[in-house]
């Protein structure tokens, strides 16, 4: 039995190793700049007119490629949101006029179409995105033109942005849950199997750390390329190495090819089961094999027993949406929509400098149950949740959060988490 003192110099011992393999790996194209320590260029004047009676926001989300299987959905349900609240009498008495854009499971096509959206379209605000590499390619592009993008989906942290809202989960609501969920479980052994891109990089990395610090062994690393689909090499090792569990980091539809390779090499949940982080409703019955008995961590899930989960449900199901299920990130794109409205309302402004002075404490009773902004970082209080998968592909919850979880991206919070080694992973992942 592994003391403490031993589990700790371990975690420390490994951090340098992590920042090396994140530095030196291909990362979706993000790669780290000293553009931090330059002073910042003034941002260009807001083309953005309000003085009609339309305010337009744009929305960029993957219609083609890989991302395409999760990202149509995100686009539907802004959609709706937008619909719910032009019926309502839109923000501040002024209808949305969307403006939908392909981000192509590009990364520069997600920044050129951010740029198009800014100051050729001037909407007032960006929703979407899916991948870190995405959002980090429009990062610098609405901190540019000081704009706004609201980010929907789950991501490694690491990161905070004036001009980024965070709607999704960061680690200290997903992935470290994850982890306490698979200590208390009895998890000895972990193999990690990720996208070649800076989430699952980043997110192993911290995953390595808290892992010596919970006393569980990593046994295994293995990445494939986010357009590729043949895991059967690295399913291969998986095998070999016989792990208790499998924590999951892979994104889009390279997740089928995962399964498939899994199924093929006679993996079973009964014996090694998955843990992921980017299958949901929607995804699991579309795997090409059966997914029961795996787990997922969220925070939200269809299963939530709530009036505002089932009314969100009612009127998705009646919506023409490409399904009929909803799942964590589109339920985080339909409530960045709400709590836009919200901030602008309380701000009496669609100025990004005035919204941003009002959004701490902004508030909306979301289908997860009430979400609140921290106004110093842009990220929202999170329920941590964690389901199983049953036989209609819908997720029994087995694990939560005692309350809401208050985001800490940078982990400033824990330990074992040194500032050396923080600082290294921020410059790593770009």
């Amino acid at each position: 039995m592994r003391n403490h003192t031993t589990i700790r110099r371990r975690a420390f011992a490994a951090a340098s190793v992590l920042v090396f393999t994140l530095t030196t790996a291909a990362c979706g194209g993000a790669k780290a700049t000293d553009d931090d320590d330059k002073p910042a260029a003034k941002p260009a004047e807001s083309c953005v007119d309000v003085s009609g009676d339309t305010v337009k926001l744009g929305f960029v989300n993957s219609l083609t490629g890989a991302m395409a299987i999760s990202e149509k959905t995100v686009s539907s349900v802004l959609g709706m949101a937008a619909e719910e609240i032009n019926a309502s009498g839109g923000i501040m008495g002024k209808k949305i006029e969307p403006v939908q854009e392909d981000g192509a499971t590009d990364w520069p096509t997600f920044a050129e179409k951010t740029e198009k959206l800014l100051t050729d379209d001037c909407v007032a605000a960006v929703f979407g995105g899916w991948t870190s590499s995405s959002r980090k390619a429009m990062k610098p592009v609405v901190e540019k033109h000081n704009g706004l993008l609201f980010y929907p989906v789950q991501y490694e942290g690491l990161e905070a942005s004036k001009n980024i809202y965070y709607t999704g989960a960061t680690t200290n609501q997903q992935i470290l849950p994850a982890m306490e969920f698979l200590k208390a479980e009895g998890v000895k052994t972990l193999f990690l199997a990720g996208s070649d891109y800076v989430f699952p990089r980043t997110a192993n990395a911290i995953i390595k750390l808290y892992a010596a610090e919970l006393g569980i062994e990593i046994v295994g690393e293995e990445y494939v390329p986010l357009d590729k689909d043949d895991w059967t090499t690295q399913v291969s090792k998986i095998v070999k190495a016989k792990p208790d569990f499998i924590f999951n980091t892979i994104n889009g539809s390279s997740n089928v090819g995962f399964v498939k390779a899994y199924t093929d090499a006679g993996l079973k949940a009964e014996t090694t089961p998955i843990i992921s982080v980017s299958i949901a409703e929607e995804e699991a019955p579309n795997m090409g094999a059966s997914v029961e008995g795996q787990y997922a961590a969220w925070n939200y899930f269809q299963s939530v027993e709530s009036p505002a989960n089932e009314k969100f449900i009612k009127d998705w199901v009646a919506y023409d949406g490409p399904s009929d299920v909803t799942s964590d990130p589109m339920e985080a794109a339909y409530i960045s929509l709400y709590l836009y409205k919200a901030m602008v309302e309380k701000a009496g402004s669609f100025d990004v400098d005035k919204i941003n002075e009002a959004a701490d404490g902004v508030s909306f009773d979301a289908p997860e149950g009430k979400v609140v902004i921290d106004g110093e970082n842009h990220h929202i209080s999170k329920p941590g949740l964690i389901g199983k998968i049953n036989a209609d592909n819908q997720f029994d919850v087995v694990w939560s959060s005692d309350a809401p979880i208050e985001p800490d991206p940078f982990l400033k919070g824990y330990d074992w988490f040194p500032e050396s080694t923080r600082d290294a992973l921020v410059k790593a992942a770009g």
